[in-house]
């Protein structure tokens, strides 16, 4: 895959992670929103649970922890760099809502789908327990 073949905004469709154990789980629920744009080199990633639970406490800044908590546990950003090689993108993290990502890098495997769609897939915490396959799916519109 060439950059100009995923440059642009993509938006999401679902979000499944699959456990070895036999377990699918959607991070959000199964109706999320949100996008991953690919620019010159550049990319950001924006995915939140659909409906958001409004605060129940206060604005922005003085809500309650609980809601705050609450807040992060619906919403995914982050934003960098990215490179293409051999079927799959790394997005090298500059900027993201988990400290622990920012400069590290989220490597994803490419699968195109029949209708245009674009899946990136990504093993995670392999040889634990908690082993499982994300399956995030995009289309280029809403």
């Amino acid at each position: 895959m060439e950059k100009n073949d995923i440059k642009g905004r993509w938006y999401i469709q679902s979000w499944t992670q699959e456990y070895d154990d036999g377990r699918v789980v959607h991070p959000f629920g199964e109706k999320v929103e949100g996008f991953i744009e690919y620019g010159d080199g550049t990319m950001f990633c924006l995915v939140t649970k659909s409906p958001r639970t409004p605060f129940t406490s206060g604005g922005q800044w003085d809500a309650s922890d609980a809601d705050k908590a609450s807040a992060y546990n619906e919403y995914l950003s982050y934003a960098g760099a990215y490179s293409l090689e051999d079927g799959y993108v790394t997005h090298h993290v500059e900027l993201s809502i988990f400290p622990n990502w920012q400069g590290g890098k989220q490597r994803r495997k490419i699968v195109r789908g029949s209708d245009g769609e674009l899946m990136l897939v990504a093993r995670l915490e392999e040889g634990t327990p908690e082993a499982r396959t994300a399956r995030l799916t995009w289309r280029r519109t809403r």
